[in-house]
């Protein structure tokens, strides 16, 4: 067996030129990690605070001439076509220079080291995170070398380098997947389409064909997962039976090649693992999340005992689900990553009766989507900017709501509520951005956590 060190050779890019623009969370990564292969490189960033972080850490920064550059990455956040390319992009566009993801140089990093090492890559509108942290989880737990990152966490090209045997298992959003040009996935999942960042894509269309852009150049060897709980995703299905690859249908809801019968996760050849034992897994689209890992896994060649060791030890992921604590039988839970209303039907189908805590910066629609999920509220409490727009939509529905405006008044009023036996359940599950009053849906959790944390320990 060939000996790995784990670290990527400090020759591997050398004589080859790079530029990084946008110095955020996977940009600054990837400019270190191009300077540790040996790359020339040169950074920037439109935030004057960014550029001096970057020049602190020794990293050359100034506004990228085209000339000799081999690509110019981009952070996922910053668009180079639609809604308006940015500067540097639109130069880098006229002077035929590549715009790449940082997974795309990942791939050639390892190729290049000589590693044979398997991809994974998960897309989709919900569900990206969870299905591939649980991936990983399963992976490990089996034994497997494995890397996990890319929209999830670590920055593709900052993961380290696996042997042989291992698995990198990357979260694809849209803006990294119209960046690809060799990557490619021996095992995929596209989980569900609905509209989202269309200012970006142009419309659904545009959506939908770059996310299946996740099966570009597989193989016969490869496998190509996909969820057939919404319309968009089957029409995507009937496209795919068309490609190379073997395709594997998977649903939270009902009939696929894996699906859940009951509790009970299953394929053709029968149960793979009971879904009742896995606590962090709550809900019909978790149940798919759970089968889209479980097909992932199985083309990776895992035993279907240790899937099912993995599924039932996962422990979830911030801020999705997450149960923070419980005090005199009332359960606070944490979707903070519910920015929107499609993303907050999947919690508040979950649990009933419920004192909500709602608001934020809504997005297009508001909540009228909610609808049917109404009769399990027992009391809204309203935040943020965008209060009056949910309150409004509450009101005409005859939801029981307060307009508290901070989370911190949410938390004591929703407590209050609940051990009066309103509810069980008090969820923090927004169905709006958190921009107006936090710095990311993170930091709103983590508000979330801490205050009831603060409950849970005065009884």
């Amino acid at each position: 067996m060939n000996f790995f060190p784990h670290i990527f050779a400090p020759s591997l890019f050398a004589g080859r030129r790079f530029a990084v623009v946008g110095l955020g969370k996977n940009g600054l990564p990837v400019a270190r990690a191009l300077l540790a292969m040996g790359a020339g490189v040169v950074a920037w960033d439109d935030k004057a605070a960014a550029r001096e972080a970057a020049a602190a850490a020794g990293i050359n920064v100034a506004e990228p001439e085209m000339a000799g550059l081999e690509a110019l990455v981009l952070s996922p956040g910053i668009p180079h076509i639609l809604p308006a390319p940015h500067p540097i992009a639109a130069r880098a566009i006229a002077a035929g220079v590549a715009i790449l993801s940082d997974a795309e140089l990942l791939f050639r990093a390892v190729r290049g080291s000589g590693s044979a090492a398997r991809f994974a890559g998960i897309t989709g509108t919900n569900g990206k995170s969870t299905t591939t942290a649980l991936l990983a989880h399963i992976l490990a737990h089996a034994g497997r070398p494995v890397a996990a990152g890319g929209n999830l966490g670590t920055a593709a090209l900052a993961l380290p380098l696996l042997p042989q045997d291992g698995v990198y298992v990357l979260e694809m959003s849209s803006y990294m997947l119209e960046r690809l040009e060799t990557i490619r996935f021996d095992a995929a999942a596209m989980l569900n389409l609905s509209a989202d960042h269309l200012d970006r894509h142009g419309n659904m269309a545009g959506y939908a064909c770059v996310k299946q852009a996740i099966f570009a150049r597989q193989t016969a060897a490869d496998t190509a997962v996909v969820g057939v709980d919404d319309a968009p995703s089957r029409n995507m299905t009937e496209s795919l039976r068309n490609f190379p690859a073997r395709l594997v249908t998977v649903s939270g809801e009902g009939p696929a090649d894996i699906w859940p019968d009951g509790s009970v996760l299953r394929d053709a050849c029968g149960p793979i693992v009971d879904l009742a034992g896995a606590r962090a897994l709550p809900g019909a689209h978790n149940a798919q999340n759970a089968a889209a890992a479980a097909a992932l896994a199985l083309a990776l060649g895992v035993a279907r005992a240790d899937i099912a060791a993995g599924v039932e030890t996962y422990p979830g992921l911030p801020h999705r689900q997450e149960r923070v604590a419980e005090a005199r039988g009332v359960q606070f839970i944490n979707d903070s990553k519910a920015t929107n209303a499609e993303s907050a039907a999947r919690a508040l189908g979950c649990y009933d009766p419920i004192v909500w805590i709602a608001g934020g910066m809504a997005k297009a629609g508001g909540i009228e989507s909610l609808v049917p999920f109404f009769p399990r509220i027992a009391l809204a409490l309203l935040i943020g900017r965008d209060s009056p727009v949910l309150a409004a939509t509450l009101a005409a529905h005859g939801v029981p709501y307060r307009e508290v405006g901070t989370l911190e008044a949410a938390v004591a009023q929703g407590w209050e509520s609940a051990r009066g036996g309103a509810a069980a359940v008090v969820l923090l599950s927004p169905a709006c951005a958190s921009w107006d009053q936090f710095t990311g849906f993170d930091q709103r959790g983590d508000q979330f956590r801490a205050l009831a944390h603060q409950i849970a320990e005065g009884g």
